[in-house]
């Protein structure tokens, strides 16, 4: 697994609640969360390839 770099991130209150309701609905905690949501973007924005399952 690749190393994870620590860093704050400052949210307003409303969008946290927002993220944690979604995370919990999908059973990831809020950083689990964060950090499939800005994995996806980076696919759609095609700045990250996708992994090919065999």
């Amino acid at each position: 697994m690749a190393k994870k770099k620590p860093f704050a991130l400052r949210l307003n209150e409303d969008l946290m609640k927002l993220v944690e309701q979604w995370a919990a609905d999908e059973f990831r905690s809020t950083n689990g969360q964060i950090e499939w949501i800005i994995s996806e973007a980076l696919k759609k924005a095609g700045r990250k390839k996708s992994k090919k399952k065999d």
